[in-house]
This record gives C-alpha cells, structure tokens and sequence, in this order.
C-alpha cells in the first residue's frame, strides 16, 4: 500500500530540527523522531494536513501542481473554484469578479464547485430516503474523513455514503459543456483545474477514492491562485461572468454547510481531526442511535480551515455568511419526485473497504504474543508520553520496540531510573 498511494504532504529533512510538536499532534501517530529529524509512515498518513498546520519550522509542506507545469498541449484549460476560495477575499461583493479573476488568469472557461455541491445535496436527500441505508450515514467529500475510516474504523466503512464528492461532479459536468461548446476540441486537449484548499484532495486526484480514478487533472495550491488573483481582481471593475452558485452551494464551504441543505434536523456536523476522530469513535459505539446524517470535515471551520488557504477560517466563514445573504436558495436542481433515485454516475461502485495497516504479524497467534508483549512492556513504561523516545506515546514506543524498531534503552525516563539505581548502588558499595 505504502509503494501504491502518493502523498500530497513531504518532508523536508533540511528544515526539520526533530522537535515533537508534528508527532504530539498527527491523528494517526504516523510520525517518529528518528536520526534527528521527523520520519512520516506513509501507510498511516492521512494527509490531513494538521503537521503542516504545527511545524513552526516550515519542515512540512503540501505538493500541488502548478499552472505553468501544465503541458502546452492542454489547450483548453477549466478552472474549478470552490466555495471556500471566495472567503479568501476581504470586501468581496459579488463572486462574479473571482470568477473574471480567474479568466483573467488564464483560463478559458470557470465552472463553479458550488454548482456540484448543490446537486450533490438534492442527490443526498434521495439517497437518505432509500430503505437499508445504514445510519448514521457519514458524508463522503472529505477525503482525509474516508481515508482515516477506510484505515481505522472497520465497522463505519458500510456507512459512508458513497456519493461523488462535488469536485468529481463538477470537473465531469465542465468537460461535458466544454465539448458541446467547443467539439472541435479533443478529450485529451481539455483539463480541468482544482483550487484545492487542502492535500487531501490532491491526494485524492492523484489515487483516486474507493476504486474510482478522477476525473479532475490538476490540482493547485488556493494560497498560490490567491496571490495570483489579487492583481486581476483589482483591475477587473466590470467582470462579465455570472455566478450561478446559490446559498446551499456557498455553505459547502464551511461546517454544517452540507447537513443543513438536508433539510432534516437530526444530524451532528463536527470539524478539527481529533473532534472527528472522538466523533466517530462514540459512532462505533453506538451512541448515537438517533442520528440520521454526519458530516465530518478534518480541518476546523471545515474547508475554509484547510492547510493551503490563507484566511483565519472563522473570518473567511462570516465573509461567506455575506456573501450568501442576497443569493436564491440554490441555481441548480433536479427534477420533483424522483424519490430516491441517485444516477449511477453520482455513486461509487461497491462498498467502502478495510485497509487495515501496522498489523503486528500475519499470523494471528504470533500477532496475540505480540500484543501481549506490548501490554506487558507498557505497564514498565512511564506513561507521560514526553515524546523524547521519538514515539507520540508510551505505547507507540512500546509497539515500535515489539516490532523491533527500537530499544528499550531508548526510553529517557526509564533509563534515567536505570542510572539513578546504578549510581546508588555504586554509593552503598563505596559506603
């Protein structure tokens, strides 16, 4: 798995000065200190981005495309703003002059997120209305919330929904106008352009999600296409495109955005990793048995929050909160009484599966010694998780010692104890 699924956020061993504030806070303790220098296990990360966010020594650091990488042979070039990138602007009055922004810019066409995501909740709602659907039902646009149950949480993988997250809607929606405006052009000669607040989703164009490779071909950094946008958007003072976002799609971009287009009051909409992480672990047990829909974003305020964007996320969500209040309701809808009728296009094919990783051995007696081994060594340890050993947690250490990746030695504390007992045999001897 580790050699099938490219990352979206690397290490810069150069910058890294071995501190443990990445490894206290990544989720899925897939950091370690090791030579000096931070180590990222790449079947554990989940490119949540949350390292970036706490590395005050710009170690850490998301990979995206960039425009001018783009081959020449791409002649037609779609751009796919989110909703989030419009929180981005201070005294931003209408859409419409990001949208000329990005022309401006260089592209030849623009083609809403926002747009997807409204269709997406109508779909939603017939979704919900399907007899055996397993609930809570957890959305599915976040990428970083999938891959950390796929990894983790074997027993919710048949309740996420597997609806198309609106970035796939929209990049398939625009190359299908694209070749009815232009049908001169060919397939390979049209791409579409993801703005992407986050890694995550660049990780998700370049693996795809749930056996579904993306339509999407490119994804930038929002902090770059920001800084690229400033000078266009100043000039632009009579911007000839016309948003066709309405308020469901604008609320998308931050948290409860989703849940409240479903129009239905029993659901829990939670952002911030280690929130979701609790969240779902309380899902597991069943503690909320009354809950229809959660949604669960990994970055705080929930897209506006993530690692590539440039606004505080609680100033960018009252700057869409403005930007909402003069729109209709929603630009884009389905027909009445379709019931739950989803089009197959919308959905992924086949269950979400467990991938589990970090097994302690293949064979499930040995993996039972193991984890009795672990057990036992962690009741000799500590227990304050000071992080000197390069492992977030006494029993991170414990499993990497069982696994033989390090010594016990290595535990600062116990060999301290180790020296002080030493030292005070030496004096009794002496004395």
């Amino acid at each position: 798995m580790a050699g099938n699924y490219t990352h979206s956020v690397s290490l810069d061993v150069e910058k890294c000065r071995g501190c443990t504030n990445c490894l206290k806070r990544c989720p899925t303790e897939a950091i370690r200190i090791r030579d000096g220098h931070a180590v990222i296990n790449s079947e554990v990360c989940i490119d949540c981005g949350e390292c970036i966010r706490v590395c005050q020594y710009k170690a850490k650091k998301a990979i995206f495309d960039r425009l001018e990488d783009i081959p020449p042979e791409k002649k037609y070039r779609i751009a796919l703003p989110p909703p989030s990138l419009y929180g981005q602007f201070d005294n931003l009055e209408d859409i419409d002059y990001i949208l000329q922004g990005l022309l401006d810019c260089g592209f030849d066409q623009v083609f809403e997120v926002a747009r997807a995501a409204e269709l997406v909740s109508e779909y939603t709602r017939n979704f919900m209305r399907r007899p055996g659907v397993q609930r809570p039902v957890i959305n599915s646009a976040c990428p970083t919330i999938v891959r950390l149950i796929r990894l983790r949480f074997p027993y919710l993988c048949d309740h996420v929904m597997p609806m198309l997250p609106p970035i796939e809607i929209a990049s398939r929606m625009a190359k299908e106008e694209a070749r009815k405006q232009h049908p001169e052009l060919r397939d390979d000669e049209i791409c579409t352009v993801f703005i992407s607040p986050c890694p995550a989703k660049a990780s998700y164009v370049k693996n795809g999600l749930w056996k579904l490779r993306s339509c999407v071909d490119y994804v930038v950094s929002m902090s770059d296409m920001y800084f690229a946008l400033l000078p266009h958007m100043r000039r632009s003072s009579n911007p000839q495109c016309a948003s066709q976002s309405g308020m469901i799609g604008i609320s998308w971009a931050s948290t409860g955005g989703e849940s409240s287009a479903l129009l239905n009051d029993r659901y829990l909409a939670a952002d911030g990793i280690e929130n979701v992480i609790h969240v779902l672990d309380e899902i597991e047990t069943g503690h909320f048995p009354y809950l229809e829909f959660v949604e669960l974003n990994a970055c705080n305020g929930g897209c506006v929050g993530g690692a590539a964007a440039v606004e505080n996320p609680y100033i960018a969500r009252v700057r869409l909160q403005a930007l909402r209040r003069y729109l209709p309701v929603s630009h884009n809808r389905i027909a009445d009484g379709q019931g739950d009728h989803v089009p197959e296009d919308y959905l992924f094919s086949g269950p979400l599966t467990y991938r589990p990783v970090g097994r302690l051995d293949e064979d499930m007696a040995q993996a039972m010694q193991k984890m009795q081994a672990i057990e036992a060594l962690c009741d000799t340890l500590p227990a304050i998780d000071c992080g000197s050993c390069g492992a977030p947690t006494c029993r991170a250490f414990a499993e990497d010692v069982i696994r033989g990746e390090r010594t016990v030695d290595e535990c600062i504390v116990r060999m301290r104890e180790r020296m002080h007992e030493f030292l005070k045999s030496q004096e009794e001897a002496g004395g």
